[in-house]
């Protein structure tokens, strides 16, 4: 994501974008984007929207500065489609604009009803903590959080702290991604990360046999998490090339980097893959605004013949998808877990 990756990263992500938290059933799910400190005070918000719109703004909340949601049970002072979800915030942060934000990511007419509260400190981190444990995207392939021990230890296990940024590897739209990998990967391939949060998609390449996999944000908390979860993998940084591109409004008039942005320092820019080097699979889990908007930048990064695997969209947008891609990408496949799909092809050879 290369122009504005909060406004449009979601894998996800979207977002994004894993490691189980309670099953839907339940009546709560619970998505973490950080960690709190257990002894600071934090903002909770009450956000009530329709019960189809409820995924994808939850998603968005996250990537719009929320530190978690939680999409409760109907209760009596909710309408029959009606969702509330709770959406915790730093005490600093602009609610009203962090939820506007998201509502108009997702293509919401209307700003959901809201009410905000300041909650005295709670114990977050175990909380959170509590809400995961470990899940196999398939056979052989499960996604364990840090402090959870793998069910399976012969198996493919890809290590997180799910707390740090989106990418847990719940969502569908992650397993999607980790199954449309999982299919490519064959030995020795350059891929890249369109928005990398956690780092899971990057991390996962390589645990299935890439030789380099790069990831792209504009968050350094992303880049910090990605970090952090390739070495609980044994990853380093010789294979996991992580770059933060600034958000346009960060670069200078010059269009260079400024000096002092944060989490600049210490990326080895140099060792980088240049925006103009080719790769062979290119994901994007992000939303649908950015892969239309980004449609051509996004399969530019992809060798002619390579695949580009996008998602972060639900069933009804797939054909605005697959029609921005058509000319862009042979051979159109669409898969689909629940209400979310993954679109992929082949960049067009010239």
């Amino acid at each position: 994501m290369l122009t504005t990756f909060r406004s449009h990263l979601m894998k996800r992500l979207p977002c994004a974008a894993s490691l189980k938290r309670r099953p839907r059933s339940s009546g709560l799910v619970v998505k973490s984007s950080s960690s709190r400190r257990s002894s600071a005070p934090y903002l909770s918000a009450r956000i009530f929207c329709l019960r189809d719109d409820a995924d994808m703004l939850s998603e968005a909340l996250l990537c719009f500065g929320a530190d978690s949601t939680s999409m409760d049970a109907q209760d009596d002072h909710q309408v029959d489609n009606e969702v509330c979800i709770t959406s915790t915030f730093p005490i600093s942060k602009d609610v009203q604009h962090c939820i506007s934000s998201a509502a108009d990511s997702v293509g919401l007419k209307n700003i959901p009803n809201y009410h905000v509260e300041r909650q005295d400190h709670t114990d977050w981190i175990k909380a959170t903590q509590d809400s995961f444990y470990p899940v196999e995207v398939k056979e052989g392939l499960w996604i364990v959080p840090q402090w959870k021990t793998s069910p399976d230890p012969q198996a493919i296990n890809i290590v997180l702290n799910p707390g740090l940024a989106f990418g847990t590897g719940e969502h569908p739209t992650t397993k999607l991604c980790l199954l449309l990998l999982h299919n490519l990967i064959k030995g020795g391939e350059y891929f890249l990360d369109y928005g990398t949060g956690s780092g899971i998609l990057a991390i996962a390449a390589l645990k299935f046999g890439a030789v380099v996999s790069v990831g792209f944000d504009i968050d350094p908390q992303a880049i910090t998490s990605a970090r952090y979860n390739a070495a609980l993998n044994d990853i380093g940084p010789e294979n996991l090339l992580l770059r933060l591109v600034p958000n346009k409004n960060d670069i200078d008039m010059l269009g260079g980097f400024p000096s002092e942005a944060p989490g600049l320092k210490d990326l080895n820019d140099q060792q980088v893959l240049t925006e103009m080097e080719k790769y062979d699979i290119v994901i994007a889990n992000i939303l649908l605004n950015p892969l239309l908007d980004l449609a051509d930048k996004i399969v530019s990064y992809a060798k002619p013949g390579a695949v580009v695997g996008l998602s972060g969209i639900i069933l009804e947008q797939i054909p605005s998808i697959v029609e921005r891609y058509s000319p862009l990408l042979d051979g159109i496949v669409v898969s689909k877990m629940d209400d979310w799909a993954c679109i992929s092809g082949y960049k067009r050879k010239i």
